[in-house]
């Protein structure tokens, strides 16, 4: 297993965010977490990420416990994370944005980032990752004037740019168009499969993807694993189509 959560249990002082969730991440495997709004799932990924320490049971992430570990920590180690709200820097460039990411894996002070045009090697793997994403042609442009699905784009490469072995995803779609969703999707996965990446698990809202490209879908339900199966177990599933998918769940 490369990521494994055994009975993660998470309380805000009375409040039960997580009830003993236990999941494992296998090697090339695309995981989607679904559930309603308050199942849990922005817990869980804080603390599958090492943002959150869970109030009882065990994160580890290659047999190395990760609880409450911290992101960047958990980045130098191999896995990385994209978020809902993108998170890349409105001012800088695509090609400064990818920079920084490269850089900050690298473990070099930020002080060095003035210089970095002058630092070739930095440069030539920032328009690599660009490329990967059909954002070579946009490398000049600032961010914050970029589509929004060009965005989502950039905040995801910013976190291949990690070299990461396995990729948290929290709503990659979220905000782009109906048109562009399986278009950023289609890059992504493409892109995961030419870096080696070694798994992917996203929380998505929009059953059309986690349908189209899971390999299985994990359904939380008020902070417990509901069902945890193949994408035809959790359709034919009554209880996951009633309490988190509803009946417009894809055919």
């Amino acid at each position: 297993m490369i990521l494994e959560a055994q009975d993660v249990r998470k309380l805000y002082g009375a409040y039960v965010a997580l009830d003993g969730v236990s999941l494992s991440i296998r090697e090339d495997e695309f995981v989607s977490i679904i559930g309603p709004n308050g199942a849990g799932k922005s817990t869980l990924i804080n603390v599958l990420t090492g943002v959150l320490a869970p109030s009882a049971g065990r994160v580890r992430f290659r047999d190395r416990d990760i609880a409450g570990i911290g992101s960047a920590a958990l980045a130098r180690l191999g896995m990385a994370r994209s978020f809902q709200l993108v998170q890349i820097f409105p001012e800088l460039t695509v090609l400064e944005t990818l920079q920084a990411a490269v850089v900050s894996r690298q473990g070099r002070s930020a002080r060095l980032f003035a210089s970095l045009r002058a630092d070739r090697r930095v440069r030539t793997e920032a328009l690599e990752v660009a490329a990967l994403f059909g954002l070579a042609d946009r490398a000049h442009s600032v961010a914050r004037a970029l589509p929004q699905g060009d965005k989502k784009l950039l905040d995801v490469a910013s976190a291949f740019a990690l070299q990461p072995q396995i990729i948290l995803l929290d709503e990659p779609t979220s905000g782009v168009s109906t048109a562009d969703k399986h278009a950023v999707m289609e890059i992504l996965v493409r892109a995961a499969k030419q870096i080696g990446l070694r798994a992917i698990i996203q929380v998505e809202h929009d059953m059309d993807i986690v349908f189209g490209y899971s390999d299985r879908i994990i359904a939380l339900h008020q902070g417990k694993v509901l069902a945890d199966a193949a994408p035809v177990a959790i359709r034919a599933d009554a209880r996951v189509v009633d309490m988190v998918i509803g009946r417009s769940a894809p055919c």
